[in-house]
């Protein structure tokens, strides 16, 4: 009998254990074992040298200013947004990230938005977010201001320079990694980006100056669309493979609107049109061809369609896109192993997710010659 009930017993424990066992089992499978990211107060030195305390990782961030959502949408941020600017509702082709995360236009409206307009404070709050990013729109006292008024953490972010985007651009990217917890994607895309920028240079750093063809680019998109007379001293597609830009001699930086004739005189040996503007330099042609036909590069059937990068500060997926095609060009034997299109694609698929280049083909006609007075759209 006490041999019966040992076993008896033993039997029962190990039921029990086995029991045990699977639940404890059935609980991780169901997920009901939480994992809870370690909070912790940081202290951030932002772009205009404010210094912010913020509890990382946040949860929930907004972007204003131009540019700025774009930085969250590179750093694989956009499903922490909880609402956007008004303007980036709108229909705007070649805003690549909307084009990339379009379920961003489902957001609350957070304010106007616009280079040139307020923050609405009462719609930032409205949506309760854990940090308030913004780009353009402020200066430090204004930062300060705006985060006093709305009790929001508020960090101010910076393309830099236009003409190389550089150091700045790359500091914000890091930044908003560490407040998303994201710094591990927010380090390889400055890496990303900075081997590019390596490349394309390297491949033309032996060519003399004197050696390299003229370049010009016109209807240049800015703030709206323009004709042939608007161009960009430093233009980065240009600056990034070492092309001889003919605005740079003006010693300026950024948009410039030349004189017509002053194109007459440098007669490039290139001639690159921004797509946003094309329409305007067609109707242009139609009524002063003869101004046309003057220069070398539609004579010698040189004339080329850029994507316009230049929508709400720049998109910079399509810059290095741009600098590509126009490397390939420009320097064909330098750039002979790179398919412009496949390139376009590595760019947008690495830092948005998606490979863009046939929604850029679409709305600008990609990358392609162009025959002035032949609509080839």
């Amino acid at each position: 009998m006490r041999k019966v009930m040992a076993l008896l017993l033993t039997l029962l424990m190990s039921m029990l254990l086995l029991a045990g066992c699977g639940g404890t089992t059935g609980q991780k499978e169901a997920g009901t074992v939480p994992t809870v990211a370690k909070v912790q107060k940081q202290k951030i030195t932002d772009l205009v040298g404010r210094e912010v305390e913020i509890a990382v990782p946040v949860q929930k961030v907004v972007a204003i200013g131009p540019g700025a959502l774009r930085l969250v949408t590179y750093d694989e941020g956009a499903s922490m947004v909880v609402g956007i600017e008004e303007i980036e509702k709108k229909p705007s082709p070649g805003r690549s990230y909307m084009l990339a995360y379009p379920d961003l236009k489902k957001l609350p409206s957070i304010g106007q938005g616009g280079p040139d307009t307020a923050p609405n404070e009462e719609s930032l709050v409205g949506v309760k977010p854990d940090v308030i990013f913004v780009c353009m729109l402020v200066d430090k006292e204004k930062a300060d201001q705006l985060q006093a008024k709305t009790g929001i953490p508020v960090v101010a972010l910076s393309y830099g320079d236009l003409a190389t985007f550089g150091e700045n651009l790359y500091r914000s990217i890091n930044i908003i990694g560490s407040i998303i917890g994201k710094e591990k994607r927010a380090q390889d895309v400055v890496t990303y980006l900075k081997q590019n920028e390596k490349d394309l240079g390297e491949r033309t750093k032996g060519l003399a100056d004197g050696d390299k063809a003229k370049v010009y680019i016109g209807a240049v998109s800015m703030k709206g669309a323009h004709g042939i007379e608007s161009t960009q001293a430093q233009y980065p597609p240009f600056k990034y493979i070492g092309a001889k830009n003919v605005v740079d001699e003006t010693g300026k930086n950024g948009t410039v609107m030349i004189d017509k004739e002053k194109l007459i005189s440098w007669d490039p040996d290139f001639l690159f049109l921004d797509a946003g503007g094309y329409a305007l330099v067609t109707e242009d042609y139609k009524k002063n061809s003869a101004f046309y036909k003057s220069l070398q590069a539609l004579k010698n059937d040189r004339i080329y369609n850029l994507i316009p990068f230049n929508n709400y500060n720049p998109n910079i997926d399509t810059a290095f896109a741009d600098a590509y095609y126009a490397g390939k060009i420009i320097f064909p034997e330098q750039f002979k192993d790179i398919d412009p299109i496949k390139k376009s694609n590595e760019i947008y698929q690495f830092l948005l997710g998606k490979p863009l280049y046939a929604d850029m083909d679409r709305d600008f006609g990609g990358f392609k010659k162009l025959e002035l007075g032949n609509d080839m759209r």
